[in-house]
């Protein structure tokens, strides 16, 4: 596969890449290239989880890139998700791995790395200072957004350390690119911030669309476009805004009806969002049921004509609502055969469904 289709291929699902021509020469220069995406292990897999990084993790794969997961356990004891519990956070991290590969990941392309294990040496600490010496307290508190914290929040000195240790995490795996979502961008730039100014390998950074939560887009008092987003963004801690990779086609259905979804409207409309982003991501076509009395039934080659479409000619909203709640259903279906077939995988999502939510 020559260099430019590798870039096409990231650039079907990046909403930014920092910088294509580092990027280009990455894949120029390294015959095998690392990249790794990394979550806090907490809660109940959501649809951004289960089929947007996993669809764009398959991407990755196809232009031959080694990837690393990173579970990063202790960012989640310092953020107190799962009650701050470190037993509890392996456990969701345990299950986060069953959800990707009942996603249909290849793990044999994957490395799966534990934030305890990378953290276990002076080499890793002796590394976080001197990045830390690298960032002002302002970068730092900034840059708490990545998890899902502002300036505003009351935080602890742990939390403080949260985007030193995700910097260093870079530079201790070794990667060539970072793979993350839009809310994420901020510790990307400064580990290559950090990079030039030690010499360190720079990594390219390549930031993935976040997913609307069911509300829409919620805006900023100060209309700020980054919190705006964070405000907006489908939260696996929140019920109300999320769609998880066990519901049923009922629930789907049902937390679908309440969404938001205006007729003839694109802009801040989740249900079009899921279509572009999931739906015509993993399938061909999309077909709005109707009567003949409405017109009769309607097909979709792309997401460009399906949003051309309801621009301009219409289509009901509770139409597109029903048709997309039942790709999302044939798309989320393998992960609950999985999860309600084997006994491990069960065993570990009843473990998680007990631990309760945490934001």
């Amino acid at each position: 596969m020559d260099v430019e289709t590798k870039i096409s291929l990231i650039k079907d699902f990046a909403e930014e890449i920092v910088t294509e021509d580092d990027l280009r020469n990455i894949f120029e220069t390294v015959k095998q290239p690392i990249a790794y995406d990394g979550f806090e292990p907490s809660g109940i897999a959501p649809i951004h989880f289960g089929l947007l990084r996993a669809t764009n993790l398959k991407k990755m794969n196809q232009a031959g890139i080694k990837f690393k997961l990173y579970l990063a356990d202790y960012f989640g004891f310092v953020n107190n998700k799962v009650g701050g519990d470190l037993e509890n956070i392996r456990t969701v991290g345990k299950y986060f791995i069953e959800v990707w590969k009942a996603s249909g990941v290849d793990t044999s392309k994957v490395e799966f790395i534990w934030a305890k294990d990378l953290m276990d040496g002076l080499e890793y600490w002796d590394q976080a200072l001197k990045v830390a010496k690298a960032l002002t307290l302002e970068r730092t508190l900034r840059a708490t957004t990545i998890m899902g914290r502002s300036q505003e929040d009351k935080l602890s000195m742990g939390q403080l350390f949260y985007p030193i240790m995700q910097v260093t995490d870079i530079f201790q795996m070794d990667v060539d690119i970072c793979q993350l979502g839009m809310d994420q961008r901020r510790a990307n730039i400064l580990a290559r911030e950090v990079a030039d100014k030690y010499k360190w390998k720079k990594p390219a950074a390549v930031h993935h669309h976040i997913l609307m939560g069911l509300q829409g887009i919620k805006k900023s008092a100060t209309d700020d476009d980054e919190k705006t987003m964070m405000a907006s963004k489908m939260s696996k801690s929140d019920p109300k805004s999320a769609i998880y990779m066990h519901d049923s086609l009922d629930q789907i259905n049902e937390k679908l009806k309440g969404a938001y979804c205006p007729a003839k409207i694109a802009e801040g409309n989740p249900i079009l969002e899921y279509a572009k982003y999931l739906v015509f991501k993993n399938t061909d076509t999309l077909t709005i049921e109707r009567p003949e009395k409405y017109g009769g039934n309607l097909e979709f080659q792309s997401y460009a004509e399906l949003e051309k479409f309801y621009l301009e000619k219409g289509i009901h909203p509770q139409d597109l609502k029903n048709a997309v709640a039942i790709k999302l259903d044939e798309l989320i279906e393998p992960v609950r055969s999985h999860f309600e077939k084997n006994p491990s995988a069960k065993k570990l999502y009843e473990e998680v469904k007990g631990f309760g939510i945490t934001r």
